[in-house]
């Protein structure tokens, strides 16, 4: 089992940053893919950045040039450095990633972290 913990959230003014971090902890054996999605009020659950375990990122359009994923492969960590919010980025931000054991590939899910952008 791999558990994923999300921190980092909070409340802040448009324009503002944040940075949120996931540690992956448990019996790992490897990551592959991981990524944060995001889910406001009554909308369905998006993808917002995404990072391979070598490194490539891809983005949603609505973040590009705001938004940089990361990640500590050492510390099973993935992170979403969040600049020039905006009131629409307000939502739950999850992470996920993709496990790889006994060759079979699994993906986890965290339980959120809210981010709320006021105007």
């Amino acid at each position: 089992q791999v558990q994923l913990v999300e921190s980092g959230g909070g409340l802040v003014q448009a324009g503002g940053s944040l940075r949120l971090s996931c540690v992956a902890s448990g019996r790992i054996i490897r990551l592959n893919a991981m990524a944060w999605h995001r889910q406001a009020p009554g909308k369905q659950r998006e993808l917002v950045a995404y990072i391979t375990s070598g490194g490539s990122t891809n983005y949603a359009d609505s973040v590009k040039g705001r938004f940089t994923i990361s990640r500590d492969n050492a510390k099973n960590t993935v992170y979403l450095q969040m600049n020039s919010l905006k009131p629409e980025d307000t939502a739950i931000y999850y992470c996920n990633a993709d496990h790889m054991a006994d060759y079979r590939s699994q993906w986890y899910w965290g339980q959120g972290t809210q981010v709320t952008v006021s105007s």
